[in-house]
C-alpha cells in the first residue's frame, strides 16, 4: 500500500551552501573585506551588466569584475534588491584592488564582498558551490535513511512506544513527546525545552484537536523550533517535537515515526486486529505487499474513499481507518458496494497486490469527481490520463503545486518543457539568453522543491500547466 520504511525515502531539497563554506576552501582563496560573513548560497551568476537586478532570481552569489562598474553605491542597491546573497569581486584585469566606493557600499548595505584572486576563475567557485551542495544533499539523505531504520528498529522492542520517542529524540538532537488532546504530556524523551517553548507545543497541539483538524502544525518560541503531528487511530493523540534547528530531512523523519507511533498506539480489539497490525508491521519494516496479502485475505482487492456525516457506510470488511467524516476501506474485489445516504463513495478497480498503491489512488479520484459532480458514488474509470481527474479537480491541483512560481517563471518552466529542456532554442522562443533560462530553471526547481532532470516531475509538472 505504501512505500516500506526500510525502503527509498524522497530526497530532501538541496540545502543552500553557507558563505562561510566557501570562504574556507583554501583552493579559491576568497576573502571577505565587507559585510557579514554569514549567508545562504543557493547559486552562482556571473554577469558584468551595468544593472544585473533583471537577471537576479534571488539568492545568488553574484560574481563580477566591474567592467561596467560605474556607480558603486546604485549598483550595490540594485543587487541587494535583487535578493543576491553575496558579491564576489574579480581583482584583474579590470581593477587590481576591489575599488574603496564599492566596499564602503557593500559595508553600508550589508552584503558580503568576496575578494576572488587572480589565480580563481569564476566557474571554479560555481564549481564549488554545486559540490558542496551536492555533498549536503548526500548527507541529508543518508541522515534520513539512517534514521528510518533506527525508528523501525525500535518499533520492534519489547516497549516500542519509549523506543520510537527516545530514537527520535536522539536524531533530531531534541526532545519528542505524545500528547493527549487536551495537550498534556504523558510519554516523552530527550532534553527538556524551556517554558515558554513548552507551553507553545502544548497550544500546537490543541490547535490540531480543533476545528478543522489539521496533520500538522509549526512554530518557533525563542530560537527552538517546534511542531505536532496528529496520530492516526481516532484516540487524539499527538506527536510534539522540541529541536534548536530545522533540517531539510527532518519532515520526512517525523512522518515515519508519527507512521509507527499510530500504529503501535492503536487499540487492539482480538485476534483479526492482532493480524491487521503484524501485516502493516511488516509493510512498514520492508516486506512486499505480495508478501503480507496473505495475511489479509484473498487477492484482488478494492480500496473505497468515502466521505460524510452519520453512521458510516457498512462495506463488510474490518479492514477500515475510519476517522471523523472520512472511511478508507478495503474489501475483497467483488463484493457488492452501494450508495449509502449522507455519504459520497469513490470505488477503485479491482486490484492485485502488488497494485494496492494505485488502487487507493484511484478511489480518492474517483471520490472526487463524485463530490464535484453531487453524485453519491463514483467508480474509477479508464480512458488515459485526461479521465482520470475531474477538469476543476485538475485545474485546483494545478494552481495549488504551480502556486510558488510567479509568472515570468511559470511561463519560461511552460516553453522549456514544450521544447524537451532545449537551453538555446528556449532562448529563443523568449527572447532572452540561454544563460537567463538556466537561472529561471533553477529557480523554478528550488521553489518547486522538485529535481527537473527526473522525467516523472517534468510529466506532472507539463500536465499541471495544461490543467493551469
Amino acid at each position: 500500500m505504501t512505500e516500506s520504511v526500510a525502503g527509498p525515502v524522497p530526497a530532501p531539497p538541496a540545502p543552500p551552501v553557507p558563505l562561510s563554506a566557501l570562504l574556507s576552501r583554501e583552493d579559491l582563496g576568497l576573502r571577505l573585506i565587507a559585510g557579514p560573513d554569514e549567508a545562504d548560497v543557493h547559486w552562482v551568476h556571473t554577469s558584468e551588466m551595468a544593472d544585473p537586478y533583471p537577471y537576479l532570481l534571488g539568492g545568488e552569489l553574484l560574481m563580477t569584475a566591474g567592467v561596467q562598474l560605474v556607480d558603486p553605491e546604485r549598483y550595490v542597491a540594485r543587487v541587494v534588491a535583487a535578493g543576491a546573497a553575496a558579491l564576489g569581486f574579480g581583482v584583474t584585469p579590470v581593477y587590481d584592488t576591489v575599488p574603496e566606493g564599492l566596499v564602503a557600499a557593500c559595508a553600508r548595505h550589508g552584503l558580503p564582498l568576496l575578494e576572488v584572486p587572480p589565480r580563481t576563475p569564476f566557474a571554479a567557485v560555481g564549481r564549488a558551490v554545486w559540490r558542496l551542495m551536492a555533498e549536503a544533499r548526500h548527507r541529508e539523505l543518508r541522515r534520513v535513511t539512517e534514521a528510518q531504520q533506527s525508528l523501525a528498529t525500535a518499533a520492534a522492542r519489547p516497549d516500542p512506544v519509549p523506543a520510537v520517542l527516545h530514537a527520535l529524540a536522539s536524531r533530531l538532537a531534541g526532545r519528542a513527546a505524545l500528547y493527549a488532546p487536551d495537550g498534556t504530556e504523558y510519554a516523552a524523551a530527550g532534553r527538556a525545552v524551556e517554558p515558554e517553548a513548552a507551553a507553545a507545543l502544548a497550544r500546537l497541539v490543541r490547535v490540531l484537536g480543533a476545528g478543522a483538524r489539521p496533520a500538522s502544525a509549526a512554530d518557533t518560541v525563542g530560537g527552538t523550533h517546534l511542531a505536532a503531528y496528529a496520530l492516526g487511530g481516532g484516540h487524539g493523540l499527538a506527536l510534539g517535537l522540541a529541536s534548536g534547528r530545522r533540517e531539510p530531512g527532518d519532515h520526512t523523519i517525523a512522518g515515519v515515526a508519527v507512521v509507527l507511533l499510530s500504529l503501535l498506539t492503536a487499540p487492539h480489539q482480538g485476534a483479526d486486529e492482532a493480524t491487521r497490525s503484524t501485516a502493516l508491521v511488516r509493510l512498514l519494516l520492508g516486506a512486499a505487499p505480495a508478501e503480507v496479502a496473505p495475511l489479509l485475505g484473498d487477492a484482488p482487492w478494492t480500496v473505497v474513499h468515502a466521505r460524510g456525516e452519520g453512521v458510516p457506510p457498512p462495506l463488510g470488511t474490518p479492514l477500515v481507518d475510519v476517522r471523523e467524516g472520512t472511511v478508507r476501506a478495503l474489501l475483497p474485489a467483488g463484493r457488492d458496494i452501494a450508495p449509502h445516504p449522507g455519504w459520497t463513495l469513490g470505488v477503485s478497480a479491482p486490484a492485485d497486490p502488488s497494485q494496492l498503491g494505485a488502487a487507493d489512488l484511484q478511489a480518492a479520484r474517483a471520490l472526487g469527481r463524485a463530490r464535484a459532480a453531487h453524485l453519491p458514488l463514483a467508480r474509477h474509470r479508464t480512458g488515459g490520463i485526461g479521465a482520470l481527474l475531474d477538469p476543476d479537480e485538475a485545474s485546483a491541483y494545478a494552481r495549488s503545486l504551480l502556486a510558488p512560481l510567479p509568472e515570468p517563471l511559470t511561463e519560461t518552466l511552460r516553453a522549456w518543457l514544450s521544447l524537451n529542456g532545449n537551453w538555446d532554442r528556449t532562448a529563443t522562443a523568449l527572447g532572452v539568453h540561454r544563460n537567463t533560462v538556466r537561472q529561471r530553471i533553477a529557480r523554478c526547481a528550488a521553489l518547486l522543491e522538485a529535481d527537473l532532470d527526473d522525467a516523472e516531475v517534468r510529466m506532472e509538472l507539463w500536465f499541471a500547466l495544461r490543467w493551469l
